[in-house]
């Protein structure tokens, strides 16, 4: 894994966070007492199925999930502002200038009615007072650097003239254009095929390392967090249940859902099983979370003290920072491990990513 000095205070720190949405059928518990910290240079993979709350956290993070039916708790500072109680308008001078966001889909967040050029240019003037035709200059320049190619000439093309490789690439120059600090990139890769996936994330891992980007990376592929990520965490209905380095992650999974994940891929230095494992069960509504553990309802390894919610603890000798919320003794979890087999994927090394 490439080598990244990170400086001793974190950028983004988030405390506690808890979001919930009132609904007809009830109160959804989003997301559920999240930390995390994130560091200059750095690249954060949070990792998990869907509904398990990743979006939602990134989203509270940019101040998009504010709405009369949405109650937040919690802290997210960033320099020292909270994000949760700050105002909209000082929300609105850190998106795009401070933190940006790379959403699922380019072809719903592009307006299919102006071009990309002008959509790009838009941003760079809510920010910059500087005129049209410097702006618009600046997004040529934008998507010469993501690798489009005749950008001056693309720079008028509407969305539906990009292919998706091109639109994925158009929304990260867009996230880029005021040089932000913080990078979150919601499941980048969606609906794109492996070659442009693996185009998308040599990007994002340039941008990172060329211009000490911070990054936060969303998604459900340990693939992809394999090639690029510096620390991992894991969610699950709502909750983390483990985090720590890549190496902590895929080499010493501690919680049985991680297993489940790492489980679930397909290995290169194994004979290919029959069929693919896979993760029984369903994941719980988020209206009616399970007590105690909340993967406790689909792990083959619970037991009766798992109907208590353990801590997001260390419970390794000398983990320094790996932890996770498992009542399992870590000496058991490697011997179940080992029974179970396939459990594990060696992450790109450092000089083999591609």
């Amino acid at each position: 894994m490439t080598s990244r000095v990170a400086q001793p205070e974190p950028l983004l720190s988030v405390s506690d966070l808890r979001v919930e949405f009132a609904t007809e059928d009830g109160v959804v518990h989003a997301v559920d007492g999240v930390d995390f910290d994130l560091r200059p240079g750095e690249i954060l993979g949070i990792v998990g199925e869907s509904g398990s709350g990743k979006s939602v956290t990134a989203q509270t993070v940019m101040g998009l999930t504010r709405s009369p039916n949405a109650s937040i708790s919690g802290s997210v500072r960033f320099h020292g502002m909270d994000l949760v109680t700050a105002s909209e308008e000082e929300m609105q001078s850190i998106r795009g200038r401070e933190i940006s966001m790379i959403f699922q889909d380019p072809m719903t967040s592009l307006n299919p009615v102006y071009t990309v050029g002008d959509q790009i240019v838009e941003q760079i003037q809510a920010h910059k007072e500087i005129p049209k035709d410097e702006a618009k200059n600046r997004a040529a320049e934008l998507l010469s650097s993501v690798g489009i190619p005749n950008a001056t000439e693309r720079v008028d093309n509407y969305p539906y003239e990009f292919s998706g490789g091109m639109r994925q690439r158009a929304m990260i120059a867009m996230a880029l254009a005021l040089e932000p600090r913080i990078l979150i990139a919601d499941e980048p890769t969606t609906a794109l095929d492996v070659t442009i996936q693996a185009q998308i994330m040599k990007l994002i891992q340039s941008l990172n390392e060329e211009r000490g980007l911070a990054v936060i990376l969303i998604t459900h592929d340990l693939g992809v967090i394999a090639e690029v990520a510096d620390r991992v965490q894991v969610m699950y209905a709502a909750q983390i249940v483990e985090h720590g380095t890549l190496e902590d992650i895929f080499y010493d999974p501690q919680h049985p859902y991680t297993w489940g994940l790492l489980g679930s891929l397909t290995r290169l230095d194994q004979p290919p099983p029959p069929r693919l494992p896979q993760i029984a069960g369903q994941p719980p509504s988020l209206l009616a979370p399970p007590g105690g553990c909340r993967f406790r309802p689909r792990c083959p390894h619970a037991f009766e003290k798992c109907t208590e919610l353990p801590a997001l603890e260390e419970r390794l000798p000398g983990a320094n920072g790996h932890a996770d919320r498992c009542w399992l003794d870590p000496q058991e979890k490697r011997e179940r491990r080992e029974v179970e087999g396939r459990i594990g994927l060696a992450p790109v090394r450092e000089g083999e990513r591609v």
